[in-house]
């Protein structure tokens, strides 16, 4: 089936690459920003790595429910702060490795997050860091923190002391895809791994700009559209 393997030319690799990053020891608690599809396959990742606990945090509730199929624990951050319940969850000690799936598209209601929309719109920033703010200051001393999430350009407030302090390790760039690529495949074919939990819709292929569309003001409900070339289009 081509759907199964479809997210192996990116996603899978990145969500497989972020967990490795973050070194997951088994029994670790893990705390996973953003639940689109590379987070969604962060959370799924940690779990075959051996993470103990997973925490997925975002803010739509679609998204949320597809990490607590996996197992995962969920803050929205809505509804609670993400830090305080970080350390409600985790005894004052704070995640064993943190990873920020969310990067310049992170959400956030901290004082720190309206600043960088700002900056933003007026053109006097160029990123929205929250979410790696929130990992950094948030995850345990001696813990580790990985960013597979994209950022822009230059990024304030970065909390240096912090990092230093609490002794954090932090890896990132971009996925080494052809690497991972053989071994994800073997364990897609062996049904260690499932892809097309992430797949929403499907699509005709001429219809590929309604469903740019869809995936933009629907972020709640549209994870993945499959564009299909042997479907008819619905118009």
């Amino acid at each position: 089936d081509d759907e199964k393997v479809l997210f192996l030319s990116d996603i899978l690799p990145t969500g497989w690459m972020a967990a490795e990053n973050a070194e997951i020891e088994p029994g670790d608690i893990v705390a996973v920003w953003g639940c689109g599809p590379v987070g969604l396959f962060a959370v799924q990742s940690a779990f075959l790595m051996g993470a103990g606990r997973v925490i997925a945090i975002d803010h739509f509730p679609h998204r949320l429910e597809l990490a607590k199929k996996f197992g995962a624990e969920t803050i929205n951050f809505e509804e609670t702060k993400t830090y305080e319940a970080l350390m409600e969850m985790t005894g004052g000690i704070g995640p064993d490795a943190c990873i920020d799936a969310a990067g310049l598209e992170a959400h956030g209601f901290f004082v720190d997050n309206v600043i960088d929309q700002i900056k933003v719109s007026t053109f006097l920033g160029t990123d929205r860091a929250h979410s790696i703010r929130q990992a950094i200051i948030a995850c345990r001393k001696g813990g580790r923190v990985s960013m597979p999430a994209v950022y822009g350009g230059f990024v304030d407030k970065f909390p240096l002391g912090a990092f230093m302090e609490k002794g954090l390790t932090l890896k990132t760039g971009q996925t080494h895809v052809q690497h991972y690529m053989p071994g994800l495949l073997q364990a897609i074919l062996d049904g260690k791994i499932d892809t097309t939990f992430l797949i929403s819709h499907r699509m005709a292929l001429e219809d590929a700009p309604k469903g740019y569309k869809m995936f933009h003001d629907q972020q709640n409900e549209v994870t993945k559209i499959v564009l299909r070339p042997d479907l008819a289009s619905a118009a």
